[in-house]
Parts: structure tokens; sequence; C-alpha cells
């Protein structure tokens, strides 16, 4: 599977910690640092290329309405 360095690392903070909800705001901390700048938006358009990536794996990443997201347990 060809994943960019950043959907890789998002992929992995996800899968450390399934079950639990991250905010977008925290996975960017989690990838990038506490002062890196960037939308809530351009997470979401990481996850979208990390779900299209893994296939049916993708479902492995769940949407948690108006907070962020997770990793199925």
């Amino acid at each position: 599977m060809d994943l960019t360095f950043t959907e890789f690392n998002i992929l992995c903070a996800l899968a450390r910690r399934p079950g639990m909800v991250f905010t977008r705001y925290q996975i960017v901390d989690m990838v990038h640092g506490d002062d890196y700048l960037v939308t809530d938006r351009a997470v979401d358009v990481q996850m979208v290329g990390i779900r299209k990536k893994l296939g049916r794996c993708g479902a492995y990443i769940e949407t948690v309405r108006g907070v962020g997201y997770r990793f199925k347990e």
C-alpha cells in the first residue's frame, strides 16, 4: 500500500489507541506538533485519502460526527 508520510503517521496514531476518539486538532498535534497550522478540513481530506487507499479496511476508521475520528476496536 502506498501511503504518504502524513497518511502513515495519522493511521499509526489512530491505530495505537483503538476506540479512542481524537479531534482533528489532536490528530494534527500528534502528527506535526502543536505549532503546525492547518485547517480541520485538511484532516478530513487526509482521511478520505487513507480510507480510499485502505479499500475495504478503510471502514476501520470511523468518523465521530462533530468530534473527530477513531480507529475501530
